[in-house]
């Protein structure tokens, strides 16, 4: 009987299953015992490496190399393999074939790590979706590296062994009994995780801004904060995650899969339970925002911020087609890569916040500064933001300096517990409202959903027909103030959408009119 043991390889977020299969007789001379090794099955260069680490660690650990030609196969042969991860079971199917393993037992276990040339396993990325792929092929045993054994147990109904070495995976092998699995409590990591401390408290006065960050939050609209330098952007941004609703467990297992898979889990292998807040510098690349690399594409900003909040300092300095290219992400929550080797499908349903000057010198409006920008330099300046991407905002907030006496009082307003309350009312009424339907928030709500659920009396028509007159609005914009509308009822507890709350809605589009003025100090 030939070897075989499972493992996987991660195609964006997903798995794919990978049979390791290894036999070895002499292909040329039958004299000759020198031993030999080939990996097969589109090996990338760290697998085909994988025949010097392995074969270093089975020497120091004292299994014998089979004498001739050894071929590894790694199939489905037509799918590409990359990384480390089949360092150990290429070395176990090895031990099974000398017979220092039960052959039979392999195919029970999914196994994944990466050996040292000592026989040291360590670990490797996207242990979590290769646990929970496993358990979906009916596999119930894994094994893998010490440091992702915590990791791989949040999976329920699964046998975790945690391995620091090449001798202990064979001792598991032989007698799994004397080794009990990892076992963690994930309801109790998630009750008891350490949450983020930050406060919108800690935010003096800008009342109005917070009023359109709840707004925000309740419905995950989009965001564009705009105002001079120093007026707290960033300060605000920041702390948006902590009125959000919380990550329920679901969402937190999709959130660290992601994570796993861009190995950006410690070795504490701790569920993510507070909502991502990704801010990538205006230097980032486009396969940095969006996803992508050699070979096998990987997360990029957008898809670690699934769930989360998306935050782009100074807006305007990103280069121009890399925010483009986010145009069809933050429309279909997902972000579609293709390649040669085919296509990858990597989710993206975030709330976008971004922050720039009104200005290149930051100073355009402001009391007390003077702004050194022409007409002209504050035109091309905005104009780095295209249209259509401003209409996939949902809310332009001009914020304001706060005045030297609300600076220097003591802070007050309300906490972020308090407004997350808030947020938490108008989630269960949309919860309730889309219970029959895909849609999980007021941002997604279109076509026949929009009518339905978005629809004005009489006298919020004539006031839309005038806003559409005044502002010269896309039908993208409309219907996103409709959405936004839609959300501020639901935070003032109305069924219906009444005209104040379309008029509050239409406020939140400083950018739709933008006129220069004709006299500069």
């Amino acid at each position: 009987m030939i070897p075989k043991t499972w493992s996987g390889s991660i195609q964006g977020v997903e798995v794919e299953t990978v049979a390791i299969e290894v036999n070895t007789y002499n292909r040329d001379n039958p004299d000759d015992a020198s031993p030999r090794m080939a990996i097969i099955g589109l090996p990338d260069a760290a697998v085909r490496e994988s025949r010097d680490r392995v074969g270093t660690a089975l020497r120091l650990n004292g299994v014998k190399i089979p004498t001739g030609f050894t071929t590894v196969n790694l199939a489905p042969a037509d799918l590409r393999k990359s990384g480390a991860l089949y360092d150990l079971p290429i070395a176990l199917c090895i031990c099974a074939f000398q017979r220092e393993v039960p052959i039979q037992r392999l195919l029970e276990y999914m196994i994944v790590g990466e050996l040292g040339l000592n026989g040291e396993v360590r670990p490797v990325h996207g242990v979590l979706p290769l646990a929970v792929h496993a358990k979906s092929l009916g596999l119930r045993n894994m094994i893998v590296p010490k440091e992702n054994a915590r990791e791989a147990a949040a999976v329920s109904d699964m046998r975790i062994y945690g391995t620091s070495s090449l001798d202990e995976a064979m001792k598991i092998l032989n007698n799994p009994e004397k080794f009990p699995p990892v076992i963690v409590d994930i309801q109790e990591i998630f009750r008891n995780a350490v949450r983020s401390r930050l406060d919108f408290r800690d935010v003096k006065g800008q009342n109005s801004t917070k009023r359109a960050l709840l707004i925000a939050a309740a419905g995950r609209h989009n965001v564009l904060l705009i105002g001079e330098p120093g007026v707290g952007k960033s300060l605000i941004a920041n702390r948006i995650p902590s009125i959000m609703p919380p990550l329920s467990m679901e969402e937190s297992m999709e959130v660290t899969r992601i994570y796993s898979v861009a190995g950006l889990i410690g070795n504490d292998g701790e569920l993510i339970v507070d909502r991502p807040f990704r801010s990538p510098h205006h230097t980032v690349s486009d396969a940095g925002l969006m996803g992508g690399g050699t070979g096998i594409p990987r997360p990029g900003e957008i898809t670690l911020a699934h769930r989360g909040v998306l935050f782009l300092d100074e807006l305007p300095e990103f280069r121009r087609n890399t925010l483009e290219a986010m145009r069809q992400p933050m429309e279909n929550g997902c972000v579609t890569i293709a390649r040669a080797s085919g296509s990858f499908t990597f989710p993206s349903q975030f709330m976008l916040v971004a922050a720039m000057n009104p200005c290149p010198c930051g100073y355009y409006g402001a009391k007390g500064h003077k702004c050194r920008c022409s007409p002209m330099q504050v035109n091309a300046y905005r104009g780095r933001i295209s249209g259509p991407l401003l209409d996939r905002i949902d809310l332009h907030l001009e914020v304001p300096a706060l005045p030297k006496e609300v600076l220097m009082s003591a802070h007050n307003g309300p906490s972020s517990e308090e407004l997350r309350q808030q947020v938490m009312v108008a989630k269960e009424r949309q919860m309730f409202r889309f219970k029959e339907m895909k849609i999980k928030d007021n941002s997604l709500i279109s076509g026949a959903a929009l009518d339905k659920f978005c629809a004005l009396n009489e006298t919020g028509k004539l006031f839309m027909q005038r806003a559409l007159e005044v502002k010269n609005l896309s039908a993208r914009s409309y219907d996103r103030i409709l959405r936004v509308a839609r959300t501020c009822a639901d935070l003032n507890g109305h069924e219906n959408i009444t005209d104040a709350e379309l008029s509050e809605a239409c406020q939140y589009r400083a950018m739709d009119q933008q006129v220069m003025p004709q006299e500069w100090g």
